[in-house]
């Protein structure tokens, strides 16, 4: 494997939140064998001299949907998954481009997608999965029309959701997605935009049920990340043990506090209502399903102000569906009017690396740690608006050792 030397670089150390200048950074073997701060001597490396330019951990997206070509989830589930298996390769090479080198998959994404990164059979950010979504009937995962009772329960149509109801179906549900490779266990556990049959309100699963898919996956390892907009919602899964609230608009003080009590990482993903409400029904979504954005989309920015006043951990989460990809990079400017820089450039990193359990090896620029870094043209703590300046960010993007991206 090749060796670079990345010279005269300004390192981001995220766990101290300062810009460490003038420093050596010699990548061997696809990790970060060493960072000084004189220069170091490695003739058989490529030298890069970044001239004072940012180098920093790779971005961690803690909420995407890579197989979601569109924004309507019935034409989804009804197209060939090997259309959607392509479309995703090109979508996963576009998170790789704006800096993403981890991404996690909550809903669609499978073990042959897993594979075929790993593989190297298209360039991508490394791929962590939940197979599908487990949605009750009639839940955000159901996106079946009033009328319809028809259901294509065959695992490999390529929709973003399972529908399972009951403990035993449940049970049966989570330990299948983990025979097949899964990083975590996705549940609905309340109303959604995209579903046409719930309310944004409602509660969804048992407790009992929801109970026995935490207990599946606490016993493989693993952990469970659920959908939830309501505080009642919220409350009712991080006591029963859910780890990963997605989303989470319509948080209060009092959901806010059981998260910290209890560990849970909040997920906010503010970028998909404003794009949304902007371009939803070009994407793809139903007129009146983009109507529906509208009762969480002034809210998110409150409950992400809560809990960072209130320590919460969160991590950075986008999903973005279709043609609205491309915005992956504006989370960090929408929640910039509440978070300060270092913790916005935290939450793409080392908070989705602690999230993801990877904290030992990813998310930081570290003596040890997998050569997952971008470079960026300036100091993202001072100014995150380069984050979302393609002028400006990333000049460069290295996965495992190898430059994917450069345009220095």
């Amino acid at each position: 494997m090749t060796s670079f030397l990345f010279e005269n670089a300004s390192v981001l150390d995220v766990e101290a939140g300062e810009i460490l200048p003038d420093r050596s950074v010699l990548v061997r073997d696809g990790r970060i064998a060493e960072i000084a701060d004189t220069k170091v001597s490695a003739s058989d490396a490529n030298a890069i001299d970044l001239k004072g330019k940012t180098l920093m951990p790779g971005l961690i997206d803690c909420h995407v949907h890579v197989t979601a070509f569109t924004a309507n989830f019935a034409e989804l589930a009804r197209t060939s998954p090997f259309y959607v298996a392509a479309k995703a390769g090109e979508i996963m090479n576009g998170m790789l481009k704006r800096g993403f080198t981890t991404v996690r998959d909550v809903g669609g994404a499978d073990h042959g997608l897993s594979r075929a990164v790993e593989e190297g059979v298209f360039d991508a950010p490394r791929l962590q999965f939940c197979g599908k979504a487990l949605s009750q009937t009639g839940g955000h995962g159901d996106v079946r029309a009033p009328g319809v009772e028809a259901y294509d329960s065959a695992y490999c149509q390529p929709g973003l959701g399972y529908i399972v109801d009951g403990v035993p179906e449940l049970r049966r549900a989570a330990r299948g997605e983990i025979r097949r490779g899964a990083h975590l266990i996705k549940i609905m556990g309340g109303g959604g935009i995209s579903s046409p049959t719930d309310r944004i309100t409602s509660d969804q699963f048992s407790e009992e049920e929801i109970a026995a898919v935490v207990e599946e996956a606490e016993m493989a390892n693993l952990y469970v990340a659920v959908h939830a907009y309501t505080a009642r919602s919220i409350e009712r899964c991080v006591k029963l043990g859910v780890r990963s609230i997605e989303h989470g608009n319509l948080a209060t003080e009092q959901s806010i506090a059981l998260m910290k009590e209890h560990g849970a990482i909040l997920v906010p993903t503010l970028a998909i209502y404003r794009a949304l409400v902007e371009e939803g029904v070009k994407a793809g979504l139903p007129e009146e399903l983009v109507d529906k954005t509208y009762e969480v989309l002034d809210a998110g920015i409150n409950a992400v102000e809560m809990a960072y006043k209130a320590g919460v951990p969160m991590a950075y989460g986008t999903d973005l569906l279709g043609i609205m990809h491309r915005r992956q990079l504006t989370e960090f400017g929408l929640r910039a009017e509440v978070v300060k820089p270092v913790d916005l450039v935290r939450a793409a990193t080392i908070n989705g690396a602690r999230l993801i359990r990877r904290e030992a090896d990813l998310g930081l620029v570290k003596e040890g740690y997998l050569a997952d870094m971008i470079v960026v043209d300036g100091n993202p703590l001072d100014d995150i608006g380069i984050m979302e300046n393609p002028e400006r960010s990333p000049k460069l993007v290295m996965k495992d050792g190898k430059v994917l991206v450069d345009q220095l």
